[in-house]
């Protein structure tokens, strides 16, 4: 097996031989951009990492449909952006502010398109199969947006709606990506399932984490500001978990905070993190973080794979899970 440094190089290069020099350029320029301000790339990563467990012949059957994954997770980003009103990405403009909803709806669509278009170079024996799983992921990270989108007009959330919504917007793509790799390498039908179900569980983790940080994480290592998700209201892993365990009293007091205007800034974050501190919140997203990490590590142990596969797949998921276990 290569080195998770030798599999991520193998990735970047390969992004940046995708051809987005085409006409017309305000169609596909922004498809080059937004795949050019970076990102994690953990999803092609997962899925070539899957794949090499099995197998050693690394070519374009199996790194294009790796890319699709990336592709796809972009073009919802270009629209999530607009849904969200988001001005920045990544510290960059998002592809809506540097040029218009149209252009970046148009874009999307197109990015989306050619996510299949680079998925149907897996093996001819695989296409059925690996676009079936697409397929109905791609329909499934729709369902979590919807689902998420609800919540900003909801008052009060239940925390397993809540996990119902990152399992389907955040989830399921990463649990594809072990799966697409595991099928296109050939590998056993429960060994595929049972590395969807580790991927699914480490999703969570990650998503919780991901919401954990944009509260308490440290600006430099996060790669965006601080607060962000206070700022906005957002209904996060912290906020939802926040309103079910507090009693009216502290409900009052939490909406009251919520009701600072955004101008409030420094100050409103101040205070709402404060507040999740004091209500054990902050301790709690650390337990979950490090109980669906954990869960995720059992099912692979259960896997039917040697000392060296399951070696591997752990440090990528130590990639993913690092600053909170």
């Amino acid at each position: 097996m290569k080195t998770l440094k030798q599999l991520n190089s193998i990735i970047d290069k390969a992004i940046t031989k995708l051809d987005w020099d085409k006409e017309p350029e305000r169609l596909y320029k922004p498809l080059e951009y937004m795949l050019s301000i970076g990102g994690k790339r953990l999803r092609p990563r997962f899925c070539l990492t899957a794949y090499n467990l099995f197998s050693d012949k690394i070519d374009d059957s199996i790194i294009l449909p790796a890319l699709s994954l990336e592709v796809f997770h972009s073009f919802t980003l270009i629209h999530d952006d607009i849904m969200d009103k988001a001005s920045l990405r990544r510290g960059q403009k998002t592809v809506y502010k540097k040029w218009n909803s149209d252009i970046a709806i148009l874009s999307g669509d197109a990015m989306c398109i050619d996510s299949y278009v680079l998925l149907a170079n897996a093996p001819w024996g695989k296409l059925h199969s690996t676009m079936e799983l697409f397929c109905k992921t791609a329909l499934q990270v729709c369902e979590g947006q919807q689902y998420d989108m609800d919540f900003e007009y909801m008052k009060t959330i239940k925390i397993e709606d809540y996990m119902k919504m990152i399992a389907l917007k955040t989830g399921v793509l990463i649990a594809c990506s072990a799966k697409l790799g595991a099928l296109i390498a050939g590998a056993p039908e429960s060994i595929c399932d049972g590395l969807y179900k580790f991927g699914l569980q480490l999703g969570l983790a990650f998503q919780i984490q991901d919401d954990y940080l944009d509260s308490f994480g440290d600006e430099k290592v996060f790669g965006k500001r601080i607060g962000g998700d206070i700022l906005n209201n957002k209904k996060t892993w912290l906020l939802v978990n926040c309103y079910n365990i507090a009693n009216s009293k502290k409900k009052k007091d939490l909406c009251k905070l919520l009701m600072m205007p955004e101008s409030a800034g420094k100050k409103k974050i101040s205070k709402i993190r404060q507040f999740f501190e004091d209500m054990g919140v902050k301790d709690n997203a650390e337990k979950a973080i490090a109980d669906n990490y954990n869960k995720a590590l059992e099912t692979l142990e259960r896997l039917e794979l040697n000392a060296a596969q399951k070696a591997q797949m752990t440090k990528y998921a130590n990639t993913l899970i690092t600053r909170i276990k």
